[in-house]
């Protein structure tokens, strides 16, 4: 397991939950826009030897004040150890929530048939013509993504699929055809990209006004009911 970062307190990563993030480090994409470059990028990287104890150290001192733990990344599946992290977290009474690019359905179903996780939220890139290049890979096979989207659509467990939205990469277009891919959506966002200035290859990538993110939005909807924007006015 490498840990890269702990966020103490989050009333935003995991809804309706008092929360810590803990960041794992590694990922097997190359988003351009990911905002997290000094956890997916080995030149980059900077992991915790002892992280973590030092996350379950910090979990036992909070015990009664925290609610739950989010685990976010890079991808915190290309961790083939991420199901023994999570039982010990679990075994301190904790609830939690899962980030996923959905590229490992075989560890997020041993995750969710555990019921080691509460809730899922999984990325979509792009739709499926564009998601190898808004992945920044040449190739891609989308068959493990079909498999975890699928995991979630017809399942019980409390998700949510989201789509950073990057003038660039996206159009009007690709995000309705997304959306007809994951058509029967509980929860769908679609999320405001931002220049964190730690991004991968951020050249010639922008954000949407506020104004198109609504239009986008509304023609998402036609399709998916349940979408949201994140980070709008």
């Amino acid at each position: 397991m490498q840990i890269s970062g702990l966020q103490k307190l989050t009333l935003l990563d995991f809804p309706g939950t008092v929360s810590c993030t803990v960041f794992t480090g590694g990922c097997n994409f190359r988003c351009p826009f990911c905002h997290n470059a000094s956890l997916v990028l080995p030149d980059r990287m900077r992991i915790d030897p002892n992280g973590v104890e030092t996350v379950l150290d910090f979990l036992r001192k909070r015990q009664g004040i925290l609610e739950g733990v989010a685990i976010t990344g890079g991808e915190p599946l290309l961790h083939a150890d991420m199901a023994d992290f999570l039982r010990q977290i679990r075994a301190l009474g904790y609830r939690i929530k899962l980030d996923t690019n959905g590229s490992f359905p075989d560890r997020l179903a041993e995750l969710i048939e555990e019921g080691l996780v509460d809730r899922v939220a999984m990325d979509i890139k792009n739709s499926p013509g564009l998601y190898a290049a808004t992945t920044g890979l040449r190739a891609l096979d989308l068959s493990a993504i079909e498999r975890s989207k699928e995991l979630l659509l017809r399942g019980k467990l409390d998700y949510e699929f989201r789509t950073t939205v990057v003038k660039g990469l996206h159009t009007r277009e690709s995000l309705v055809e997304a959306a007809h891919w994951i058509e029967g959506a509980r929860e769908y966002y679609l999320q405001q990209y931002r220049d964190s200035g730690n991004l991968i290859r951020p050249d010639g990538l922008g954000p949407f006004s506020d104004e198109k993110m609504h239009a986008l939005c509304e023609a998402v909807a036609a399709v998916v009911p349940t979408v949201r924007l994140r980070g709008v006015e």
